[in-house]
C-alpha cells in the first residue's frame, strides 16, 4: 500500500465525518466508551483474587486489600475455609456483572453501528437518487450496489470491531500492564521480554492483511458489477452463445477475490502461531523465575491469568486494526459518493406553478454527454401549447437526447430551454416533470403488480383512477386479460410480459397524471399491428389540447404532426408539415421514399 493510501487511511478528518453520523446517538456512545473503561478497571480483579485464594489456601500470610473489605462489608474471612468460600461466591457474582457488562458493551457498540449504517446508508441512497444521470453513464451499477451496500456495511465495522473496542483491549492491557508492575515489577519485566518478537509480528501482520483486504475490497466491486451487468444482460450473452466467454472472464475476477483471501488467510495461519509460542515463552520465563526464587505460588497463577488477558486481546488487535482500516477505506468510498457535486439542483427559490400550459422553446442548445463530443448542436425551435411535433432523423441524430434535457435529465453546456417562457432551471423539478409524461422507448418495469407499475406506489393514486384512465384509452379489457389483472405480478423488469404488453402499461403510467407535455419516444416501435391501433386512436384522443413530442422512425405515424422536426448528427435540417418536407424534395423526402421502398419490398 502506497504512503497516499495510507494516509488516507489514517484521515482523521474523514473519521471525524464518520463520527458525524454518531451525532444522534452520542449518549450511547459514551455509555460504550465508560463500559470500555469498567471492563478494563475490572480485568485484573478475578486473577488478583485467586492469586489470594491460592495463598491463603497453601497457608501464606495475605493482606486482605481494603476495597475487598469494604465490598464484603468488613466481614471476618481470617479464617482459611470462610476466606476461600466468601471469595469464591464474590467471584462468582463479580463474574456475573462482569459478563452483563460485556454484554451490554457488545450490545450497544453493535447497535451503534448499525444505527450509524441505517442512518449513511439511507443519505447514500438519496444522493444517488439525486446525482444526474450522466453519472449513471460512467458508473457502473454494480459499483453504486457496493458502495449502497458492502462499503457501508464495512463502516458498521468501526464500531462494533474496530475503533471502540480497540479502545476497550488497549485499556484493558494497560490497567492490567499496571497492576502487573504494582504487585512485581522485576517480575512484569521478566515476562516482557519475549514482548517485541510479538510486537513485530503484530506489524507485519497488519500491514500483509490489511493489503489483502484492500484486494478483496476491490475483487468484491469487481465481482459485484460483472454479475450485475451480466445477468440483467443474459439475454444478449445466451443469444449470441458467448456464455463460455463470459464464464472464463467471471472465473477470472473470482479467482482474484480468491487469492487476496487466502493471502489474508496465509497471514492469519503464521500471526496466531506466533502469538502463542510468545505466550508459551512468556510464561516458562515465569514458572523458571518464581520456582528459583521461590515466590508465593499464587503470584505464579495470577500472574500467568494476567499474561493471557494481555495476549487474548493481541491476538486480535491487529486484525481489528485492518476492520478499523477497511472501514475507513470503504468510508473513503462512500464519501466520494456523498461528495459528488453533479447533482440536480433544486433550490428552494425554485418555482412551484401549479399549472403548465406547455409551450416549450429551444433557444441555441448545444449539449454533450462528454465535451467536446456535441451530440445536439446550435438546436432551436418553438413549440406552441397544445401543438404536436415530431422529431425524425437516423438513429443517434439526437432526438432522444432533446427530450431529456427537456426533462431535466442533463445539464446543457449551452444555450437555454423554456417552458411557458421560463427556464427550466428555474422550475422546481418536481413540478417540471410532474408536468411532463413520457413513453420510452426502452421501458422499465419494476418487481410487484400492474397497479404497483402504473401507479409507482403513489398511494394518493386511487385503484378507480387507474381503472379510469386505462379505460379512456381502451387498455381495460386488455389488462384484466391477465392473471389477476391488475395485481399480477409482473416480475423483476416486467419478465412475464412482452415489450409491446410493457408499452402499453407504461402508456397508462405516463398519462395517468394528465400531463400538460407529453412526450412518446418510439412508443409504437415494438408494437404488433393490432396494439398500434390501440394506442394510435388513443394518441389521437389524447393529444387535443395537450402539447405533444413525438418520436417515430415509422413515419407513417407522425403525418398529424403540426411540425415536423428533421435531425441529423445533432444538428436541424429541415423543419415543417409531412407535406411541405415531402414538396421540398430534401432530407425528409429522401427517408420517407426509403421507408416506403422498403415497406414496397417487403410486401412483394
Amino acid at each position: 500500500m502506497s504512503e497516499q493510501q495510507k494516509k488516507k487511511v489514517f484521515d482523521f478528518s474523514l473519521l471525524q465525518r464518520v463520527f458525524r453520523f454518531v451525532k444522534p446517538y452520542r449518549n450511547f456512545f459514551y455509555i460504550s466508551i465508560v463500559l470500555a473503561v469498567v471492563m478494563a478497571v475490572f480485568a485484573p480483579v478475578r486473577p488478583y483474587l485467586i492469586q489470594l485464594t491460592v495463598d491463603k489456601a497453601t497457608g501464606k500470610h495475605i493482606i486482605v486489600p481494603e476495597w475487598l473489605r469494604l465490598v464484603l462489608f468488613n466481614k471476618d474471612i481470617s479464617g482459611i475455609t470462610d476466606f476461600i468460600i466468601t471469595v469464591t461466591v464474590f467471584q462468582i457474582v463479580f463474574l456475573f456483572i462482569e459478563t452483563a457488562i460485556r454484554f451490554a458493551f457488545t450490545f450497544i457498540t453493535a447497535w451503534l453501528g448499525q444505527n450509524v449504517v441505517k442512518d449513511l446508508r439511507v443519505t447514500t441512497y438519496e444522493k444517488i437518487v439525486s446525482l444526474n444521470l450522466s453519472q449513471f453513464d460512467k458508473t457502473p451499477i454494480g459499483t453504486l450496489t457496493t458502495r449502497t451496500i458492502n462499503d457501508i456495511e464495512s463502516i458498521n465495522d468501526i464500531f462494533s470491531d474496530g475503533l471502540i473496542p480497540i479502545v476497550a483491549d488497549l485499556l484493558t492491557i494497560i490497567f492490567t500492564l499496571a497492576t502487573m508492575f504494582w504487585i512485581d515489577w522485576k517480575l512484569t519485566l521478566i515476562a516482557l521480554i519475549p514482548f517485541p518478537i510479538l510486537i513485530a509480528a503484530t506489524y507485519y501482520f497488519k500491514e500483509s492483511v490489511n493489503k489483502s483486504f484492500i484486494n478483496v475490497r476491490n475483487a468484491v466491486a469487481a465481482l459485484n458489477a460483472f454479475v450485475q451487468e451480466h445477468i440483467t444482460g443474459m439475454q444478449v450473452v445466451q443469444a449470441f452463445a458467448v456464455e463460455d466467454k463470459e464464464f472464463n472472464k467471471f472465473k477470472k475476477i473470482n479467482k482474484e477475490h480468491r487469492n487476496a483471501n487466502i493471502k489474508a488467510i496465509f497471514a492469519y495461519s503464521v500471526f496466531f502461531p506466533v502469538v502463542e509460542i510468545v505466550l508459551a515463552v512468556s510464561s516458562a520465563l515465569l514458572v523458571w523465575h518464581i520456582a528459583n526464587l521461590q515466590i508465593n505460588p499464587g503470584i505464579l497463577v495470577s500472574f500467568l491469568l494476567y499474561l493471557n488477558q494481555i495476549f487474548r486481546p493481541l491476538r486480535v488487535i491487529a486484525d481489528k486494526f485492518n476492520v478499523l482500516q477497511m472501514g475507513m477505506i470503504a468510508a473513503e468510498r462512500v464519501f466520494k459518493v456523498l461528495d459528488n457535486e453533479d447533482v440536480l439542483k433544486n433550490e428552494n427559490r425554485k418555482l412551484k406553478i401549479g399549472n403548465i400550459k406547455g409551450a416549450i422553446d429551444f433557444e441555441n442548445v448545444s449539449f454533450a454527454y462528454n465535451e467536446p463530443n456535441y451530440v445536439l448542436k446550435n438546436i432551436s425551435f418553438n413549440i406552441k401549447a397544445g401543438e404536436t411535433i415530431a422529431l425524425v432523423g437516423h438513429t443517434g441524430s439526437g432526438k432522444t437526447s432533446i427530450i431529456s434535457l427537456l426533462n431535466r435529465l442533463y445539464h446543457i453546456q449551452k444555450g437555454a430551454i423554456k417552458v411557458d417562457g421560463i427556464n427550466i432551471e428555474d422550475y422546481d423539478v418536481d413540478v417540471l416533470r410532474k408536468s411532463i409524461g413520457v413513453v420510452l422507448q426502452d421501458v422499465f418495469l419494476f418487481s410487484g403488480s400492474v397497479m404497483d407499475n402504473i401507479t409507482l406506489r403513489n398511494t394518493n393514486i386511487s385503484r378507480e383512477e387507474v381503472i379510469a384512465a386505462a379505460k379512456l384509452i381502451d387498455m381495460h379489457d386488455f389488462i384484466m386479460q391477465l392473471p389477476n389483472g391488475y395485481d399480477y405480478n409482473v416480475m423483476e423488469r416486467g419478465s412475464t410480459l412482452s415489450l409491446g404488453q410493457r408499452q402499453l402499461i407504461s402508456f397508462i403510467r405516463a398519462l395517468l397524471y394528465n400531463p400538460s407535455i407529453l412526450i412518446l419516444d418510439e412508443a409504437t416501435s415494438s408494437i404488433d399491428t393490432e396494439s398500434e391501433l390501440l394506442i394510435q386512436k388513443a394518441i389521437d384522443t389524447l393529444i387535443k389540447g395537450r402539447t405533444s413530442i413525438v418520436i417515430a422512425h415509422r413515419l407513417s405515424t407522425i403525418r398529424k404532426a403540426n411540425k415536423i422536426i428533421v435531425l441529423d448528427k445533432g444538428e436541424i435540417k429541415e423543419m415543417g408539415t409531412h407535406d411541405e418536407l415531402l414538396a421540398l424534395g430534401g432530407f425528409y423526402s429522401k427517408l420517407h421514399e426509403m421507408q416506403f421502398e422498403k415497406k414496397k419490398t417487403v410486401l412483394v
